[in-house]
């Protein structure tokens, strides 16, 4: 058996240029970028979406769209402007090998470059997939150790992610885009201290602009370490990794392909991923018992030992710490039936029947789920109704996991949901028919046209 005697850097950049992707893995790729399209253009309009559109304004640039606006930006400002825009609702897709949103920084990365380019429909999701793949066999390396750490992975692994994919855009070869992602590696960041706030919708866009700048930079003949990945003193030492090599977790790629094998979590409630299993359970057991707000006492919902370090807001003070509250999360689905946009906007926030649910929610860690199944992914909920019943769900994921997979029927509502709040409702329509043959289309940028507000 030949032994491949090349570093870390290089056989990553080796997988990123030559790669064929499988159709199964486009198809799944299409997916995320249609949905991940439609909530950048929901988030283009909020607060951290718009303080950003306006420094990436001041720098000038009309290279690449800002989506869900009218301005156009430099690569890395619309780049930074889209991440953003993309994470701001947190209602983008999760990956609970990497333990973040990858889609994000990947799109609003390839994106740009595939603006610049005039690339095809094909090439953008081929770009996509090597940086998916990248972040997963990262993440599954790191993992859980670099996130309970500290880390947000959205933006460290993200980084790297966008950089990969943003390499195989601009057509480097083997040694460049191993450059590119060492480059990458000096760059990567993000604090999960900041959760909750305009900073970590932030993340995003940084990994993105991140991600374009370094594969420029290689392109432009800037070169790095070798070891910038495995080394002493590289990105995975650095960032408190579980492992200290990747090992046998990239001796398969583009062979297998982790996209196919542990999928992508489309979200249907605008909320961090570690509150889904819980508002999922919560909905399903008020439909079928039909309680009302004022008939529960008390709501217990244990979960593993890293929710809490996403989960840390009790009281939340703004829809933003929101999405970031059990106790508020699953208060607003006994209340409304529903957690959607509008339950983190002022009339959730000030919701008199939410804000008496929430002192009555417990969490709790229970180390026994900690086995269960990958972190976030597991939670047991128990109601406790005044008429003196107890209500028991056991959580396992949630709807738009790769188990129970959204249909396209809720894909494309949701979709149109979002980019209504940005788009007339003839543009939308427009945008979603070529989204659903992106992989048909010969040059992208007639569909981020269509992305105008």
């Amino acid at each position: 058996m030949t032994v491949d005697t090349r570093s870390s850097t290089a056989r990553l950049g080796a997988f990123v240029v030559s790669a064929a992707p499988p159709p199964a893995a486009r198809a799944r790729a299409a997916v995320a970028l249609l949905d991940t399209i439609g909530v950048t253009l929901a988030g283009a309009s909020e607060p951290a979406a718009r303080i950003v559109q306006r420094v990436v304004a001041s720098e000038g640039g009309d290279a690449c769209r800002v989506l869900g606006t009218a301005a156009r930006a430099s690569a890395t400002g619309a780049a930074l402007a889209n991440g953003t825009a993309a994470h701001a609702l947190d209602f983008d897709d999760m990956c609970f090998v990497s333990l973040a949103h990858p889609s994000a920084p990947l799109m609003a990365a390839a994106l740009a470059i595939s603006e610049l380019a005039g690339a095809s429909g094909s090439a953008l999701l081929d770009a996509y997939l090597v940086g998916f793949e990248l972040e997963t066999r990262l993440g599954g390396v790191m993992n859980p150790r670099h996130y309970q750490r500290g880390w947000h992975c959205t933006s460290t692994l993200g980084t790297i992610g966008a950089a990969a994919a943003s390499s195989r855009l601009l057509g480097l070869d083997a040694a460049a885009c191993g450059h590119a992602l060492a480059i990458a590696a000096s760059q990567a960041s993000g604090l999960k201290e900041n959760f909750g706030t305009m900073v970590k919708p932030l993340h995003a866009g940084l990994a993105a602009r991140n991600g374009v700048l370094a594969a420029r930079l290689a392109k432009s003949g800037m070169t790095a370490s070798d070891l910038a990945i495995e080394g002493p003193q590289g990105f995975l030492a650095a960032m408190d990794s579980e492992n200290a090599a990747l090992g046998r977790r990239i001796g398969d790629l583009g062979v297998r392909w982790e996209i196919l094998e542990s999928g992508i979590s489309v979200k249907l409630y605008p909320s961090c991923a570690a509150t889904h299993p819980a508002i999922d359970a919560i909905l399903d057991l008020r439909q079928r018992e039909r309680f009302t707000a004022d008939a529960v006492e008390r709501i217990e919902i244990d979960v593993d030992s890293i929710t809490p370090t996403v989960l840390i807001y009790d009281r939340p003070t703004n829809g933003l710490e929101a999405k970031f509250s059990m106790p508020f999360c699953a208060a607003a689905a006994i209340a409304c039936g529903r957690v959607a946009i509008d339950t983190f906007e002022a009339s959730g926030l000030g919701d008199p029947v939410i804000a008496a649910l929430i002192s009555r929610v417990v969490m709790r860690v229970d180390p026994g789920l900690d086995g269960a199944g990958l972190p976030l992914t597991h939670a047991t909920i128990r109601i406790r109704l005044r008429d003196g019943r107890t209500l028991t769900h056991a959580a396992t994921g949630a709807r738009g996991y790769p188990e129970r997979p959204a249909h396209d029927d809720e894909l494309e509502a949701k979709f149109m949901a979002c980019a209504r709040r940005t788009l007339s409702e003839a543009s939308a329509e427009k945008a979603l028919g070529m989204l659903r043959h992106i992989d048909q289309m010969d040059d992208i940028r007639a569909l981020i046209e269509m992305l105008r507000a």
